[in-house]
Protein backbone atom coordinates (compact mmCIF):
# COMPACT_ATOMS: atom_id res chain seq x y z
CA UNK A 1 0.00 0.00 0.00
CA UNK A 2 1.94 3.70 -1.28
CA UNK A 3 2.50 5.93 1.75
CA UNK A 4 0.55 8.79 2.30
CA UNK A 5 -2.59 8.16 3.57
CA UNK A 6 -3.88 9.67 6.48
CA UNK A 7 -7.48 8.25 9.20
CA UNK A 8 -10.53 9.57 6.52
CA UNK A 9 -8.18 8.42 3.46
CA UNK A 10 -8.45 4.84 4.98
CA UNK A 11 -11.83 5.00 5.96
CA UNK A 12 -13.14 5.78 2.79
CA UNK A 13 -10.60 2.93 1.18
CA UNK A 14 -12.91 0.41 3.62
CA UNK A 15 -15.67 1.64 2.91
CA UNK A 16 -14.77 1.25 -0.64
CA UNK A 17 -13.79 -2.59 -0.36
CA UNK A 18 -16.75 -3.49 1.68
CA UNK A 19 -19.00 -2.31 -0.84
CA UNK A 20 -17.08 -4.08 -3.39
CA UNK A 21 -16.78 -7.17 -1.03
CA UNK A 22 -20.43 -7.32 -0.54
CA UNK A 23 -21.13 -6.41 -4.57
CA UNK A 24 -19.08 -10.01 -5.21
CA UNK A 25 -15.87 -7.95 -6.73
CA UNK A 26 -13.92 -9.22 -4.06
CA UNK A 27 -13.43 -13.33 -3.25
CA UNK A 28 -11.20 -15.07 -1.09
CA UNK A 29 -10.95 -18.16 -2.56
CA UNK A 30 -10.17 -20.55 -0.37
CA UNK A 31 -11.77 -24.22 0.20
CA UNK A 32 -11.51 -23.67 4.23
CA UNK A 33 -13.06 -20.58 4.26
CA UNK A 34 -14.34 -19.46 7.27
CA UNK A 35 -15.64 -16.39 9.33
CA UNK A 36 -13.93 -17.86 12.52
CA UNK A 37 -17.71 -18.43 13.97
CA UNK A 38 -18.85 -21.57 13.53
CA UNK A 39 -22.39 -21.18 14.12
CA UNK A 40 -22.50 -17.82 11.46
CA UNK A 41 -20.49 -20.50 8.95
CA UNK A 42 -23.44 -22.57 8.74
CA UNK A 43 -25.72 -20.36 7.87
CA UNK A 44 -23.16 -18.21 5.06
CA UNK A 45 -23.33 -20.13 1.97
CA UNK A 46 -19.71 -20.30 0.50
CA UNK A 47 -19.68 -17.06 -1.97
CA UNK A 48 -20.77 -15.39 1.17
CA UNK A 49 -17.97 -16.55 3.74
CA UNK A 50 -15.21 -15.90 0.75
CA UNK A 51 -16.81 -12.23 0.68
CA UNK A 52 -16.77 -11.83 4.24
CA UNK A 53 -12.50 -12.93 4.03
CA UNK A 54 -11.53 -11.04 1.67
CA UNK A 55 -12.84 -7.55 3.45
CA UNK A 56 -11.28 -9.19 6.70
CA UNK A 57 -7.94 -9.89 5.17
CA UNK A 58 -7.76 -6.33 3.08
CA UNK A 59 -9.03 -4.94 6.63
CA UNK A 60 -6.22 -6.61 8.19
CA UNK A 61 -4.08 -5.24 5.41
CA UNK A 62 -4.88 -1.59 6.59
CA UNK A 63 -4.09 -2.48 9.91
CA UNK A 64 -0.54 -3.23 9.45
CA UNK A 65 -0.16 -0.44 7.68
CA UNK A 66 -1.69 2.55 10.20
CA UNK A 67 1.05 0.46 12.55
CA UNK A 68 3.68 0.79 9.99
CA UNK A 69 3.14 4.55 9.52
CA UNK A 70 1.49 5.48 12.46
CA UNK A 71 -2.14 6.60 11.22
CA UNK A 72 -4.46 7.08 13.86
CA UNK A 73 -7.26 5.39 13.99
CA UNK A 74 -9.40 7.64 15.91
CA UNK A 75 -12.43 9.76 15.02
CA UNK A 76 -14.38 12.56 16.78
CA UNK A 77 -17.50 12.64 17.80
CA UNK A 78 -19.59 14.56 19.55
CA UNK A 79 -22.40 13.50 22.56
CA UNK A 80 -24.93 15.76 24.06
CA UNK A 81 -27.50 15.10 27.17
CA UNK A 82 -29.59 17.33 28.42
CA UNK A 83 -28.06 20.45 26.38
CA UNK A 84 -24.70 19.48 27.66
CA UNK A 85 -22.31 18.21 24.91
CA UNK A 86 -18.73 17.00 25.22
CA UNK A 87 -16.37 15.98 22.04
CA UNK A 88 -14.60 13.23 22.79
CA UNK A 89 -12.12 10.43 20.38
CA UNK A 90 -13.51 7.24 19.69
CA UNK A 91 -11.65 4.42 17.17
CA UNK A 92 -13.80 4.06 14.07
CA UNK A 93 -15.43 1.00 13.74
CA UNK A 94 -12.76 -0.50 11.25
CA UNK A 95 -9.78 0.82 12.01
CA UNK A 96 -7.47 -0.25 15.06
CA UNK A 97 -6.05 1.80 18.21
CA UNK A 98 -2.30 2.51 18.08
CA UNK A 99 -0.81 3.03 21.56
CA UNK A 100 -0.81 6.61 21.21
CA UNK A 101 -4.78 6.35 20.25
CA UNK A 102 -5.12 4.52 23.66
CA UNK A 103 -3.44 6.95 25.65
CA UNK A 104 -5.60 9.85 24.27
CA UNK A 105 -8.82 7.71 24.70
CA UNK A 106 -8.18 7.37 28.26
CA UNK A 107 -7.40 10.52 29.05
CA UNK A 108 -10.87 11.45 28.10
CA UNK A 109 -12.16 8.77 30.57
CA UNK A 110 -12.19 11.40 33.63
CA UNK A 111 -14.38 14.20 31.30
CA UNK A 112 -16.81 11.36 30.08
CA UNK A 113 -17.59 9.73 33.55
CA UNK A 114 -18.14 13.23 35.16
CA UNK A 115 -20.93 13.97 32.61
CA UNK A 116 -22.25 10.70 33.21
CA UNK A 117 -22.04 11.65 36.94
CA UNK A 118 -24.17 14.57 36.73
CA UNK A 119 -26.63 13.04 34.23
CA UNK A 120 -27.42 9.74 36.35
CA UNK A 121 -27.80 11.89 39.38
CA UNK A 122 -31.67 10.70 40.67
CA UNK A 123 -31.89 7.84 38.39
CA UNK A 124 -31.73 3.71 38.55
CA UNK A 125 -28.29 1.88 37.05
CA UNK A 126 -28.66 -1.37 35.21
CA UNK A 127 -25.28 -3.59 34.36
CA UNK A 128 -25.81 -5.39 31.25
CA UNK A 129 -24.96 -8.87 31.70
CA UNK A 130 -25.15 -12.03 29.57
CA UNK A 131 -24.35 -10.18 26.49
CA UNK A 132 -27.43 -7.28 26.71
CA UNK A 133 -29.48 -9.99 26.98
CA UNK A 134 -30.59 -8.99 30.65
CA UNK A 135 -29.60 -6.04 32.80
CA UNK A 136 -28.70 -6.25 37.20
CA UNK A 137 -29.61 -3.03 39.40
CA UNK A 138 -26.36 -1.52 40.66
CA UNK A 139 -25.09 1.44 42.67
CA UNK A 140 -22.50 4.01 41.67
CA UNK A 141 -19.90 2.37 43.77
CA UNK A 142 -20.37 -0.88 41.47
CA UNK A 143 -19.78 1.83 38.48
CA UNK A 144 -16.79 2.61 40.09
CA UNK A 145 -15.66 -0.26 40.49
CA UNK A 146 -14.98 -0.67 37.02
CA UNK A 147 -13.17 2.22 36.17
CA UNK A 148 -9.73 1.21 37.56
CA UNK A 149 -9.63 -1.20 34.51
CA UNK A 150 -11.13 1.33 31.91
CA UNK A 151 -8.90 2.47 29.37
CA UNK A 152 -11.72 4.02 27.17
CA UNK A 153 -15.22 4.82 27.60
CA UNK A 154 -18.21 5.98 25.28
CA UNK A 155 -21.20 8.12 26.04
CA UNK A 156 -24.69 7.38 24.79
CA UNK A 157 -28.05 9.19 25.27
CA UNK A 158 -31.52 8.93 24.05
CA UNK A 159 -34.48 11.61 25.37
CA UNK A 160 -37.67 12.48 24.65
CA UNK A 161 -40.25 14.66 26.46
CA UNK A 162 -41.13 11.22 28.82
CA UNK A 163 -38.12 9.30 28.40
CA UNK A 164 -34.68 9.28 28.81
CA UNK A 165 -31.96 6.90 28.90
CA UNK A 166 -28.12 7.30 29.46
CA UNK A 167 -25.66 4.67 27.97
CA UNK A 168 -22.09 4.32 29.01
CA UNK A 169 -19.62 1.72 27.68
CA UNK A 170 -16.69 1.08 29.88
CA UNK A 171 -13.68 -0.46 27.75
CA UNK A 172 -10.39 -1.96 27.51
CA UNK A 173 -7.97 -3.21 25.19
CA UNK A 174 -8.72 -2.85 20.88
CA UNK A 175 -12.02 -0.96 21.50
CA UNK A 176 -12.89 -2.62 17.82
CA UNK A 177 -12.36 -5.93 19.51
CA UNK A 178 -14.42 -5.54 22.35
CA UNK A 179 -17.71 -6.90 21.51
CA UNK A 180 -16.14 -9.99 20.10
CA UNK A 181 -16.19 -13.03 23.02
CA UNK A 182 -12.67 -14.08 20.88
CA UNK A 183 -10.68 -11.16 22.25
CA UNK A 184 -11.65 -11.79 25.85
CA UNK A 185 -9.65 -11.10 28.06
CA UNK A 186 -7.57 -8.64 26.05
CA UNK A 187 -10.19 -6.70 24.84
CA UNK A 188 -13.75 -6.06 26.19
CA UNK A 189 -16.19 -4.00 27.72
CA UNK A 190 -18.83 -3.36 30.45
CA UNK A 191 -22.36 -1.17 29.39
CA UNK A 192 -23.89 0.79 32.17
CA UNK A 193 -27.59 1.91 31.43
CA UNK A 194 -29.13 4.93 33.23
CA UNK A 195 -32.85 5.29 33.14
CA UNK A 196 -35.74 7.21 34.55
CA UNK A 197 -36.86 5.53 38.46
CA UNK A 198 -38.52 2.79 38.36
CA UNK A 199 -38.32 1.91 34.48
CA UNK A 200 -35.75 -0.52 32.89
CA UNK A 201 -33.01 -0.03 29.77
CA UNK A 202 -34.69 -0.64 26.72
CA UNK A 203 -31.91 0.88 24.33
Amino acid sequence: MPQGYDTQDLIEILENERQACLEGKRLYVNESASSGHPILDHFLKTEGLQKYNAFQGFKAAVHAYQQQEKVSGLIWQRVTVRGESLRYPVVHSQLMALPDDLKQLKDYVPPLLALWGRMTEGLDLYLAVDQGKDFVSVQEADVAAIVPRTHWAMLQAWEREDFFEILLQLGWGQPGEAAHWRAWPDSGSEYVHGVLPGRKPIC
